[in-house]
């Protein structure tokens, strides 16, 4: 099996143009965000990556966590070593306050170390990233009594954080929530209810881990607005800081799932022996508000599941169609087999896997970066249209780079060839582990209704119509390049922007008068913008990478391959986005046409 080198000649590109880390450490929030310190940070994280969390992968894939009689859980050998490692490191402090222990690294920065976390052991990677969404949550609506009492542990990695939203009957539609919250007269809540696919519920990692739990007070209205948010810690927490008795809260099962069987995917049970303990955060009934805290970055990180393990899957089908010598080149058809990297249907796979990894990649780093400058700008105006294109890029990354994901392995367990059938090889767990990404923390379909509804139509397009305009102006700037494959390129950007404003104004001009039209196209909507802003953001990178080689710069191959990449991506995904615009535009009709009876 090849072993996974993190891309990091690609990363540090990455900051000097997509998010480039010098404009950041300029600004006083970001100033010990250094060259060198963030060098550093990235060297050992890649390193911790190759040499700790990889080889667990397969291990942990094949052993799986298991459930103990007693209601704890036991995951796979080596991962609680693994993560002592990486608290030992400083990777659950990477993105967080110095207040409360933190480094307070950009999300550029981490964004590139969590990317490292996925590619090389996905269901590791999980609980840190779940952990970070329940410390923001409690960060920004908690009391200074909860801080005080949880941040700084759960900053050091000493205490882990869960997402407790799903409940068998609500799925998605968490307006059926129905955990109750009754309050005390000490100012608690007793909580009983169940709660389902909690990831990392239970473990045997860390000394407690403190579920953030939706649940219904008594005199809650109907629906989303009479949900309220509770921490609710497995342990409960003395006056001093010291942990007290176990609250009434177990893991009653694990989920049999598909893949990422290293993470335990826990059933809650709240409330069997008189209520579990819980606090509320911020105010009654706005729980909702505050998960979308968790949830948001929690689908920005699974967007980065979706590039990581995209990654990975390249990678190892690389190294293997290098060695694997099978049939002769189609071009010498009299001399001896050639390694299959040769022929061309096989190379036009991996181009395919590594352009689209790269440009899901890049529209990643292009959201960390604006979610940077909307948290620690000093102007006001340019924190919020910073914050604005995040908020329309998050379901875009969530969306487009999970679907991405499930192109990628499948396509790098075709290049393995009967090979990638085999679980020996390991292609096939990257194509099983990949599949839960475009479902939890809400489907394509929910990213993509966020999307079209609450990213667009809400504001009339304002933020979508900016981004075009942006596009716009970089797309005529290619004009200055003689490279021919800029030139190309250039050509069918202009042609992915001009569909991404066809059907941007479809939606626009039909959402009130023919909303099922608009919704009968929005998942090719969520496709259309990523491929096309992919390309737009592999262009910036490939026309910095022509100005370097203008310069003679020494790493003259490593420029002329993103140049490449870009061209071989609007060759052929450009296709793809027109096609989806089309749908868009005119297949409405053609989804609602059957009725509902025929199916």
């Amino acid at each position: 099996m090849s072993t996974y080198q993190a891309p990091l000649k690609e990363f540090q590109f990455l900051l000097e143009t997509v998010a480039p880390l010098a404009e950041l450490s300029k600004l006083e929030h970001f100033a010990d965000a250094t060259p060198d310190t963030v060098r550093a940070i990235l060297e050992e994280s890649a390193k911790f990556a190759r040499d700790v969390l990889d080889p667990l992968n397969w291990s942990g894939d094949r052993e799986g966590s298991k459930r103990n009689a007693d209601d704890s859980v036991t995951t796979p050998k080596g991962f609680k070593a693994a993560y002592d490692g990486y608290r030992a490191m400083g990777g659950a402090a990477l993105p967080m306050p110095e207040e409360f222990g933190g480094l307070g690294l950009p999300r550029s920065v981490v964004t590139l170390t969590d990317e490292m976390l996925h590619s090389s052991n996905m269901g590791f990677g999980l609980m840190p990233m779940l952990t970070q969404g329940a410390i923001e949550a409690i960060l920004l609506a908690g009391s200074d009594t909860l801080k005080a009492t949880y941040l700084e542990k759960m900053v050091s990695g000493r205490w882990t954080g869960t997402m407790n939203l799903t409940e068998p009957q609500a799925g998605s539609d968490l307006a059926l929530v129905k955990t109750r919250a009754v309050p005390q007269a000490d100012g608690t809540y007793r909580v009983f209810g169940t709660k389902i696919y909690i990831t990392y519920g239970e473990h045997d990692w860390a000394e407690n881990i403190v579920h953030l739990v939706l649940a219904r007070l008594p005199d809650a209205p109907e629906g989303v607005k009479g949900i309220s948010l509770l921490v609710v810690p497995k342990m409960l927490v003395n006056a001093d800081g010291s942990l007290g008795a176990r609250n009434d809260v177990k893991c009653v099962s694990l989920e049999h799932k598909l893949g990422i069987h290293a993470s335990p995917t826990a059933v809650m049970q709240y409330g069997d022996n008189g209520g579990a303990v819980g606090y509320i955060v911020g105010q009654e009934n706005r729980g909702l508000e505050y998960m979308f805290i968790m949830m948001n970055l929690a689908r920005f990180g699974v967007g980065l599941q979706g590039v990581g393990i995209a990654e990975r899957s390249y990678q190892r089908a690389v190294s293997f169609a290098r060695e694997r010598v099978q049939s002769r080149d189609v071009a010498a058809p009299k001399e001896p087999s050639v390694p299959i990297i040769r022929h061309p249907d096989v190379r036009r796979m991996l181009l395919r896997m590594r352009s689209q990894t790269e440009a899901a990649r890049a529209l990643a780093m292009a959201t960390a970066y604006a979610i940077d400058l909307s948290d620690a700008h000093p102007d006001e105006d340019t924190r919020k249209a910073n914050k604005a294109f995040a908020d329309l890029m998050i379901p875009i990354v969530k969306g487009w780079s999970t679907e991405m994901a499930q192109d990628v392995t499948y396509n790098g367990v075709q290049v393995h060839g009967g090979m990638g059938f085999v679980e020996e090889t390991g292609a096939a767990q990257y194509y099983r582990d990949a599949r839960i990404t475009t479902i939890y923390e809400g489907t394509t379909a929910i990213q993509a209704n966020d999307l079209i509804g609450r990213k667009m139509a809400r504001e009339g397009g304002v933020t979508a119509k900016a981004l075009i305009g942006t596009m716009r102006a970089f797309a005529a700037s290619m004009g200055a390049s003689h490279n021919v494959n800029l030139k190309s390129s250039q050509a069918k950007l202009i042609a992915g922007i001009d569909a991404v404003e066809r059907a941007v104004e479809f939606n626009l001009s039909n959402f009130n008068s023919n909303v099922r039209a608009c919704f009968a196209g929005s998942v090719p909507m969520v496709k259309l913008f990523g491929i096309v802003c992919g390309a737009w953001v592999l262009a910036r990178v490939a026309l910095e990478a022509d100005r370097r080689i203008g310069t003679g710069h020494p790493d003259k191959a490593f420029y002329e391959a993103k140049i490449a990449t870009l061209r071989f991506y609007t060759d052929t995904m450009m296709p793809e986005a027109l096609a989806a615009a089309d749908t868009i535009v005119n297949g409405a009709d053609g989804t609602l046409a059957l009725a509902e009876a025929s199916f």
